[in-house]
């Protein structure tokens, strides 16, 4: 099976979507930018000698590698913290990231960004032909069972949101995600 070409109007939209991404992104990080600087004190309270953020190199489009960056939510230990489990059922550790929408490395809306190792899910996006696609801050398959999806299950959300691709289905995306945030749905703390 011949990896999905996107067509003629969702390359338009994507140059559409881009700039969203970036007055989105800008938007949000105003708004929040008091809220990240009290979880950036907070971290740093709970960890004095400890980063304040959590990096980790990811996949992004065309399978380049990035840093992905998030609020630290565990201890040098390699156990959560108890401000690390609100921030994770919360999803205020992924806040950071909006700073990578603005710089084109991720979009609001997309396929999760992988680790290299996840070389399963890896080469089933490959073959589908995901990696045309900027990694999201959330996407299909986080609104419809985030934590509790297998690889195959969680590529197969990636795959039918880069067929479907249009702004109804990212703004349905958006929408569901603060409901689920807000809900604090499917989120296993590890």
């Amino acid at each position: 099976m011949a990896p999905y070409r996107l067509t003629p109007r969702q390359e338009r939209y994507l140059a559409w979507k881009r700039a969203m991404d970036v007055a989105l992104a800008a938007l949000l990080l105003v708004l929040l930018a008091i809220p990240m600087l009290i979880v950036a004190l907070a971290v740093k309270l709970t960890g004095p000698g400890e980063p304040v953020l959590f990096r980790q190199k990811r996949l992004g489009r065309n399978e380049e590698l990035f840093t992905l960056y998030k609020f630290r939510s565990m201890s040098h230990g390699r156990r959560v913290t108890g401000l690390g489990r609100l921030l994770r059922t919360t999803s205020l550790d992924e806040l950071p990231q909006l700073f990578l929408v603005l710089t084109g490395r991720m979009s609001l809306i997309g396929p999760r960004p992988l680790v290299p190792e996840e070389s399963d899910i890896r080469q089933l996006r490959r073959r589908m032909g995901v990696y045309q696609l900027r990694p999201g801050l959330s996407g299909l398959a986080q609104v419809h069972g985030r934590d509790r999806l297998d690889a195959a299950a969680k590529a197969a959300y990636d795959q039918a949101y880069l067929e479907s691709l249009c702004f109804r289905q990212d703004v349905s995306i958006f929408l569901l995600t603060v409901i689920k945030v807000l809900g604090r749905a499917d989120i296993e703390n590890k």
